[in-house]
């Protein structure tokens, strides 16, 4: 009969006479293991059983967890830690494995983030025809949508700090630019982007977590604050060109999330941008070719918005955040740059 030890009943070992005693722990070949909640000397059943170490200490327990499509984590991997600018990620500390994932990681946020971003970009053209300060108003909340967006795009959630500091980075740069003025647009935005850089850097430095999460987090605060003082630029851009830009990113986004074959609606979806941003060029000062010219532009960077949104399992919260930002966000370099060209 084989040898069969268990850390509830300790085995004595012999001794001769003479010898003093010394620790009751088992030798290498003498471990063996335990059945999980059974009785000693339970038949073995796969699966069933868990390896032992040292005497008295518990079975090591996985941690590998499964996530859903739906972007809910697991057990083992929670939500992102506030950890240095409360961006953590969404691998917890004891996790070893990486989640499992099945399907198609391309889910596009569908019809009703569509029409939250023709709203929000109907009010950034109706505030262009307006004034600058009008213009901050809708502005402001592109910027704390794209910030919160992003980190959760990126699997951190909840990160009340990183957001916050890229939310405030937006609006530096929009209270730089209502400051100095169309002249010194480029100083501005550039300014406040380059220390904005170095506040995100400074606050990881207190970042306690592995080099790898500390790397991800430091990456994914940067471009967050980017993106929220790229926003900006739309306080910078002509008027005119905003509103022609606006309505054509809120055009390719209600047909790109019509319900038709994907190639389809985006071949549609530029065409609709040309004639919406032609349009309001005849609203405005601008001509129709013009505007045109800025509706197709801004339509296709919605559609890298759009993409860019729908990428790596993203939840019901992220479509409605970057699913409602990132298209109008996206349009704005080329908003600002056509805008100057054509103006």
């Amino acid at each position: 009969m084989t040898d069969q030890w268990y850390p509830e009943q300790p085995r004595p070992e012999r001794q001769h006479p003479g010898q003093h005693p010394g620790p009751q722990y088992p030798l290498p070949h003498q471990q063996r293991y335990r059945p999980q909640g059974g009785a000693p000397g339970a038949p073995y059943a796969p699966g069933a059983y868990e390896a032992y170490g040292a005497p008295g200490e518990p079975p090591a327990a996985s941690t590998a967890t499964l996530s859903a499509p739906g972007g809910a984590p697991g057990a083992g991997s929670g939500p992102g830690s506030d950890a240095g600018s409360g961006s953590g990620s969404g691998r917890g500390p004891g996790s070893t494995a990486a989640p499992r994932r099945t399907g198609d990681p391309i889910i596009a946020p569908g019809l009703l983030p569509a029409v939250l971003t023709a709203v929000l970009a109907v009010l950034l053209a109706l505030a262009a025809t307006a004034s600058r300060p009008v213009l901050a108003v809708p502005v402001l909340l592109l910027q704390a949508v794209t910030a919160a967006g992003w980190y959760r795009l990126n699997g951190m959630w909840p990160a009340r700090q990183g957001i916050a500091l890229a939310f405030l980075g937006g609006v530096t740069a929009d209270i730089a630019l209502l400051a100095t003025g169309d002249e010194h647009a480029t100083a501005a935005v550039v300014g406040t982007l380059g220390l904005w850089c170095v506040l995100v850097v400074t606050a990881h430095l207190r970042n306690t977590s592995s080099p790898d999460e500390r790397l991800y987090a430091l990456t994914a605060a940067i471009a967050s604050s980017a993106l929220a003082v790229l926003g900006a630029g739309l306080l910078a851009a002509e008027p005119d060109a905003v509103t022609a830009g606006a309505l054509g990113v809120a055009v390719t986004a209600l047909v790109r999330a019509l319900p038709l074959p994907s190639a389809v609606s985006l071949v549609a979806a530029l065409p609709a941008a040309a004639g919406a941003g032609a349009a309001a060029g005849l609203l405005v000062s601008l001509d129709a070719l013009p505007g045109a010219l800025l509706g197709l532009a801004a339509g296709v960077c919605a559609l890298i918005g759009l993409r860019v949104a729908s990428y790596d399992f993203p939840s019901r919260f992220v479509h409605m955040t970057a699913g409602v930002a990132l298209p109008l966000t996206a349009a704005v370099p080329a908003v600002y740059l056509l805008g100057r060209a054509l103006g």
